[in-house]
């Protein structure tokens, strides 16, 4: 196999990651600052709301893997409490706000974010030699900050977010998305994550070879389905891309 480029999941798979959207810090945190702007809201409030029109957006999307977009989660919560509290904003600070509050909401629930070992040195050694691409189930408005905090901006292009598209993986769109944007076919590439369901069984589809890092995040088995390769360091990545460019 001729290999020109690796597609990567990023959060299980370079990134180890734990969040708590649970965490009711959250949704006091928002209530407290939309009291600044003159809208009467709770953390339950808050709490419920943002998860009313979460499922709404994913429901109305009518995707089978459907994703939702953050950033338009808080604007339509923001614009229903604003005619609610009878409060108004000058133009500029709403559209920055329903930004800002995706990036508070992030940040609070985050406990946890670190590369996985040897995911720096590997990748520094691959990228002269292959393109390589991000394929993340995520937001951009979270994805981007959280890769640039762990030392990996740049290292991709394309960087494709399902949170942009509103469907996530494993549909196929987003991995033809992926290869279109890399322009080259699925059998020139390799496509590496920890989720055989999400990420191995979704790449199969479109004809990619795979490569299974088993991290412990994400669905770890899937019947009827197993990656190509299987690897339990990220460093052992460096034998699966041999492996694959000796198979003749």
């Amino acid at each position: 196999m001729i290999v020109k480029g690796i597609i990567f999941d990023i959060n299980g798979t370079l990134i180890n990651i734990n969040t708590d959207e649970g965490n009711e810090q959250i949704y006091r945190s928002i209530s407290h600052l939309l009291k600044y702007y003159g809208i009467r809201t709770s953390r339950n409030d808050v709490r419920e709301g943002y998860s009313q029109i979460l499922k709404e957006q994913r429901r109305a999307g009518g995707e089978a893997f459907p994703e939702f977009d953050a950033v338009a989660v808080w604007r339509e919560f923001l614009d229903s409490r604003l005619a609610c509290s009878g409060a108004t904003l000058p133009k500029n600070k709403l559209a920055v706000l329903p930004h800002f509050l995706a990036e508070l909401f992030r940040g609070i629930s985050l406990n946890r974010l670190e590369l996985y070992p040897e995911v720096r040195e590997v990748l520094d050694e691959l990228r002269p030699r292959y393109r390589l691409a991000a394929l993340s189930d995520a937001q951009t408005a979270w994805a981007v900050p959280e890769m640039r905090m762990a030392g990996l901006d740049g290292y991709f292009f394309p960087v494709v977010v399902s949170g942009d598209l509103g469907y996530r993986k494993p549909d196929p769109r987003i991995f033809a998305l992926t290869l279109r944007r890399m322009h080259l076919p699925p059998e020139e590439v390799v496509f590496v994550g920890n989720d055989m369901y999400r990420d191995i069984h979704g790449a199969r589809q479109l004809g990619l070879r795979t490569v299974f890092f088993a991290t412990g995040q994400g669905q770890q088995s899937m019947d009827g389905v197993e990656a190509h390769y299987n690897i339990y360091r990220f460093g052992e990545l460096r034998n699966a891309i041999r492996f694959f460019e000796e198979q003749s």
